[in-house]
């Protein structure tokens, strides 16, 4: 799922005075426009930002909203989105949606919002669950519950009628080695929802003529890596098959929690590697977390075509484990 700003744009209006209540998807039937866990954000004046429904029945919801500010108490709405309404948002068929509307500061206190938003801004994993007939909402962390809606980045709820959103730090795919290769991985990585880094030292590769609009370092591997912060939401790939530059990323990686990390190589090569690694100190289990040859086997030949395996197996990884 896409960051956004809603639960920081509701807490920027809370604290200034001109109130806020946050409106979230949390059930869904037929084709509903917006996915659960979709969010909007209404101020007190009427002001919206993000969406529920694709504008089908954002304007029942701001009026909900504004009552719910004027009582501090949350409402679940449900409404039937039209064949006709549907068709308006670019779909073919209609369904049903239910949705949340929590008032900051009432339903939803300050304090709650405050702490979803700060833990957002660590990149730390946190879901918000809640009865939503009941309120008392609160924060729950992925050793806490919910592993498996964390690993989907699923919202939804769970059979004893909590609603559980999930909120998870934005993707990112950090590229050792501005080889061919990267330059549709990147591009095909953005597309897919990722924050593309690329990392090599050698500047007449890693020009911004050859990768246009991309973040570039120009770091040593390991530097770049500790700089750019590694974590669960993190994917490594090296393509530069120069183990001077690889394996610094490699062994940075290795002792991190990304959730992937490929190497470029063939069996041949990847054996010379894991010899290096073995001598370093690696255990064999540790080692055993590398993807390699990196991507899965489609026969891939072009590089387009590999930039497709690797993605494909990055996007199995994170959705199967």
């Amino acid at each position: 799922m896409g960051f956004d700003d809603i639960p920081e744009t509701a807490l920027a209006w809370a604290r200034a005075g001109r109130g806020a209540a946050l409106a979230t998807v949390v059930e869904t039937w037929g084709s509903a426009p917006r996915r659960v866990g979709s969010q909007l954000a209404v101020s007190g004046a009427g002001e919206i930002q993000g969406s529920v429904s694709g504008g089908c029945v954002e304007g029942a919801v701001v009026a909900e909203a504004q009552a719910a500010m004027a009582d501090g108490r949350a409402r679940l709405l449900t409404f039937g989105v039209s064949d006709e309404d549907a068709f308006a948002v670019g779909l073919a068929c209609g369904g049903t949606i239910r949705v949340l509307v929590e008032p900051v500061g009432g339903a939803l206190p300050l304090a709650v919002l405050e702490a979803l938003v700060a833990a957002r801004a660590a990149r730390r994993p946190v879901a918000y669950a809640v009865r939503p007939g009941e309120g008392g909402g609160r924060l729950v962390a992925p050793s806490e519950g919910y592993a498996e809606r964390f690993r989907a980045d699923r919202s939804g709820m769970e059979e004893d009628g909590t609603f559980v959103a999930i909120h998870n730090p934005p993707l990112r795919l950090i590229v050792v080695g501005a080889v061919h290769i990267a330059q549709p991985l990147l591009v095909m990585a953005r597309l897919a929802g990722y924050d593309p880094l690329l990392i090599d030292p050698r500047e007449a590769f890693a020009s911004a003529d050859r990768f246009p609009g991309e973040t570039i370092r120009h770091d040593w591997p390991d530097e770049a890596l500790a700089a750019a912060g590694l974590d669960a939401r993190t994917a490594v790939v090296t393509l530069t098959h120069d183990p001077k530059l690889d394996d610094p990323a490699i062994g940075a990686a290795l002792r991190s929690e990304v959730f992937y990390l490929g190497c470029l190589g063939s069996t041949r090569t990847h054996a010379r590697r894991v010899a290096r690694l073995t001598g370093a100190g690696f255990t064999e289990a540790e080692i055993a977390r590398i993807h390699a040859p990196v991507g899965l086997d489609i026969g891939a030949a072009t590089p387009a075509e590999i930039a497709v395996s690797i993605l494909a197996e990055i996007t199995r990884v994170l959705r199967r484990g």
